[in-house]
């Protein structure tokens, strides 16, 4: 059932077992997330609520989805088991809509909900099952039972009412990029700033804060309460949690670093101990790292990664164990472009590049903006005094540095009012 354009009924879907990548049962499937998008757009699925052992109900996210079949339901890497809590753009498939009242001619309510993988990991609600039952003789005999397949959008509780609420800005962002989101939190009013903001789910939110001016993205993690202003952090690459961070009073820094889980706060711990403007200050702690006895199949395969930046899928790099930052021994790195010129079975370590020196974490970013000009890069290491790879650079990175502070700002003011006037200068 993992194929494209494969219909899945959620009815099927709730209580099979959810496992890992190891094969080992997380827990059980309960119900199916989704949201409304406007105009023509089918609601998307957001994701999965998953009951663990303990009871618990948590949310996974549908690009963890690895497949779904008539037994169980696979998932790659890592799990949040945060409780979860439901926003209010959000609708469960089971919990809002079956046996909801559908209108129609005799009684009729809805029995299952049918999703599709419409591109890879994006799910959508195609059809809804309705049952409806022809009105019953006066002492109560008679009448039959008829089931009917029907598109989403012949289901009004499935179409999203004309309106500027909250749920439309939602719906309206989940089809576009980070950088045009923070655009439209740039120009929202106080009041519906803080509506839209609530509704937006965390890894929403933290892409487009990190897409914000300096001076907004501080108001606006000040104004969430520390719980969600933390969640939203974790969120974040962690060298722009870090960033923001620094912008914040001591102590309510140090309380969202405290409230962040163990990982994520000391990734951004370990970014806040260098300066700024150097390679250390801008690096991410999460490249590609691999062994020694890696493969160029699997090199390849960690580069497919959706959630990395092409630019940190542009190079991987090889150390001794430990493989996450700061990792072992630094090996040396090997380009996207040589993997896909090289056989899947042959090792990377076989293959670096031997006139790519690596960036220390104190090097300046006038330095690290003529070694990327120098190696014509897009990503670079970044290894300390012990000869660990503590992080790499990404030249949006250099770029985001070496541009005046309020960039961001300067562009978004920009734009509207080349809007304003029609495109004229």
């Amino acid at each position: 059932m993992n194929a494209k354009d494969t219909q899945v009924y959620v009815s099927r879907v709730i209580g099979l077992p959810l496992v890992d990548a190891a094969g080992d049962q997380v827990g059980r499937i309960r119900d199916v997330v989704f949201h409304l998008r406007t105009g023509s757009l089918a609601p998307r699925v957001r994701g999965l609520l998953v009951e663990l052992f303990a009871r618990q109900r948590i949310f996974v996210p549908m690009i963890r989805v690895h497949a779904i079949t008539a037994n169980q339901v696979s998932i790659l890497g890592q799990v949040d088991t945060r409780k979860f809590q439901k926003r209010d753009t959000e609708l469960l498939v089971d919990g809002d809509l079956f046996d909801r009242p559908v209108p129609r001619e005799h009684p009729t309510k809805i029995y299952d909900v049918s999703i599709v993988q419409v591109r890879n990991r994006e799910w959508e609600v195609r059809s809804v099952a309705l049952h409806s039952r022809t009105k019953v003789g006066r002492f109560g005999f008679g009448g039959r039972s008829t089931t009917e397949i029907v598109r989403w959008d012949e289901v009004p509780d499935l179409v999203l009412a004309k309106g500027r609420t909250a749920a439309h800005f939602v719906a309206e962002f989940s089809d576009m990029k980070a950088a045009d989101v923070a655009r439209e939190l740039h120009d929202l009013d106080p009041e519906r700033l803080a509506e839209v903001v609530h509704a937006l789910d965390d890894e929403t939110l933290a892409e487009a804060i990190e897409e914000l001016p300096e001076d907004e993205q501080v108001e606006l993690i000040q104004a969430l309460d520390h719980e969600r202003a933390a969640d939203v952090l974790e969120e974040m690459d962690p060298d722009d949690a870090a960033d923001l961070i620094k912008e914040l009073p001591a102590a309510m820094a140090e309380d969202l670093l405290q409230r962040m889980e163990p990982e994520d706060a000391s990734d951004v711990r370990r970014l806040l101990l260098y300066e700024e403007h150097t390679a250390g200050g801008m690096m991410t702690p999460e490249p590609i790292v691999l062994d020694t006895d890696a493969t160029v199949a699997m090199a390849l395969a960690r580069c497919r990664d959706e959630q990395l930046t092409p630019a940190l899928a542009a190079m991987v790099f090889i150390t001794r164990a430990p493989h996450e930052t700061p990792s072992g021994r630094y090996i040396g790195a090997c380009h996207f472009q040589q993997l896909l010129r090289s056989a899947p079975t042959l090792q990377v370590a076989t293959m670096l590049d031997q006139n790519l020196e690596a960036l220390t974490p104190t090097t300046p970013l006038a330095e690290v903006s003529r070694f990327f000009a120098t190696y014509n890069l897009v990503v670079a290491p970044v290894v300390n005094h012990l000869g660990q790879l503590v992080g790499a650079v990404t030249v949006d990175d250099v770029l985001d540095h070496m541009l005046p502070d309020d960039w961001r700002g300067i562009q978004m003011d920009a734009q509207r009012a080349s809007e304003v006037t029609g495109g004229r200068g």
